[in-house]
């Protein structure tokens, strides 16, 4: 009798783990302390703070999703813009305690030195204003994702696009400097496009090249304006209307000079190609 209602305990208090708790950790963690609880390797008040345990770290001025890459298939990505150099160390510390790589954006060139000086293995890109920490690199999935960058001025907002795109495990084919002032540039690069699962444009200026190239291919296309230009430019805006008024379909449009987040949506396009059954 005394092992069957051991049996109902358990039972009972397994499920009510689940209905209430599940959320918070994926499923083989969850198995993996249910095991160790019901072997009396740990006791049921530990198994539930293990659950409990809030999905992130509290440094005061931030607080760190522990629980990112689980919920979106990649870490936390740290935004340098704003922050000083000890800040991006610390968040920085706390995200690589648990995870095996690393994307911080936007760094001024004092935060990429301490971040360099103070956790190993940092790579600092400086066009993309990026660093990456990323010991074991994901397989690249089989789908190339295409960056293509109208001038070089454009360069630093596609070089995050390419930078994200890579640590997350694409194969990423750089086509820049083929804006439609001459059009035979980007005609002569055409095969390359053609081949890519998704396309990411980046443009200044009138933002025309979008929807060039989203008339020349069936893909996605992600649309990057950017602040490159002249008075009228409006830094951005007037290429962020463009591309948002685009005649060509299939055209997705991010913010002003946000390569980042382009980059990001190209992955998860991507994944959605590579890892279908």
């Amino acid at each position: 009798m005394g092992g069957r209602n051991q049996r109902l305990n358990f039972q009972r208090d397994r499920n009510a783990l689940w209905c209430t708790l599940r959320s918070i950790v994926t499923t083989a963690d969850a198995i993996q302390l249910l095991e160790k609880f019901r072997a009396g390797k740990i006791s049921l008040t530990d198994t539930v703070q293990r659950f409990q345990a809030p999905p992130l770290a509290d440094l005061g001025f931030a607080q760190v999703d522990t629980h990112r890459a689980l919920r979106k298939g990649f870490p936390e990505v740290i935004y340098g813009g704003g922050k000083t150099a000890a800040q991006v160390v610390a968040i920085a510390r706390q995200i690589r305690a648990r995870e095996e790589r690393l994307l911080i954006t936007r760094l001024d060139e004092s935060q990429a030195r301490a971040v360099k000086r103070k956790l190993k293995g940092a790579s600092h890109y400086q066009a993309a204003r990026c660093i990456t920490i990323d010991p074991k690199p994901l397989l690249k999935r089989s789908g190339t994702i295409a960056v293509v960058c109208a001038g070089t001025s454009d360069l630093p907002v596609a070089e995050e696009a390419a930078v994200t795109a890579d640590i997350m495990g694409n194969e990423v084919e750089r086509i820049y400097d083929v804006g439609v002032a001459g059009l035979h540039r980007l005609l002569n690069k055409l095969p390359l496009i053609l081949k890519a699962q998704v396309v990411v444009v980046v443009a200044g200026m009138e933002g025309a090249l979008p929807s060039v190239v989203s008339g020349l291919v069936s893909r996605p296309v992600i649309a990057v304006p950017t602040s490159v230009g002249y008075g009228a430019n409006f830094a951005g805006l007037t290429p962020l209307l463009s591309m948002l008024n685009s005649c060509s379909s299939g055209v997705t449009v991010v913010n002003i000079d946000n390569g980042f987040g382009a980059g990001y949506a190209a992955s998860q396009i991507n994944a959605l190609v590579a890892d279908a059954p």
